[in-house]
């Protein structure tokens, strides 16, 4: 099923909110100010999500991965350039060598910022919906997207609920993408919580 518009207005509310949350926190973190742009959000076929991939214009990624089960079923994903990932792991360290020996940290501080906004993003819908889910450790990656798409057989679906929000730190000249995909098997869980939200948010996900 195909989410109606409303449907969609109400999900880009909530998104709004929750990349609001992380977006403060980075604030006080990095002392700059984060510019938020309105969320695009498609059902796409596995195909036709790879096109809008290919899109970003990106090759080499920096990556962090929250899988999240139980109401709904999915992948919540931040991705950076690898300039723009260097640029803030050096915000936040003061490391600015690309050495191999600094992955671990490149990889763990990363983490921890995408733990942030993805945290931020899905405990808004969540907490506002009223739904439960179970979050994995955040996993961090460093190479194509398309790579990363087919490590998360997204192909097992014949269709995804594709969300792309687009931030920018203004003082570090950072970008990046946080993508969220629902499996089709929990897209009507989910846009059935969306109307009760619309109708009654303080009944929202209940039963």
């Amino acid at each position: 099923m195909n989410p109606t518009d409303k449907q969609l207005d109400a999900l880009k509310e909530l998104i709004n909110v929750g990349v609001g949350k992380g977006a403060n926190v980075l604030n006080t973190m990095l002392k700059s100010h984060i510019v938020l742009k309105v969320p695009c959000i498609k059902t796409l076929s596995p195909k036709v999500l790879r096109k809008e991939i290919k899109a970003l214009g990106k090759n080499q990624l920096a990556a962090v991965r929250l899988g999240f089960k139980g109401a709904l079923s999915g992948d919540a994903m931040l991705v950076f350039p690898e300039k723009s990932a260097q640029d803030l792991v050096t915000a936040c360290t003061g490391e600015k060598s690309m050495d191999s020996e600094l992955d671990s940290i490149r990889a763990g501080t990363l983490s921890e910022l995408g733990n942030i906004v993805l945290n931020g993003v899905m405990g808004s819908i969540v907490n506002m919906l009223k739904l439960r889910l179970i979050f994995s450790v955040p996993g961090y990656a460093k190479e194509n997207l398309e790579n990363i798409l087919t490590e998360n057989t997204i192909e097992s679906d014949p269709l995804v609920l594709f969300v792309r929000v687009r931030f920018l730190i203004e003082n570090l000249d950072v970008e990046g993408d946080i993508i969220l995909f629902f499996k089709l098997g929990t897209l009507e869980t989910l846009l059935a919580a969306v109307d009760q939200f619309c109708a009654n948010p303080d009944a929202a996900g209940r039963p």
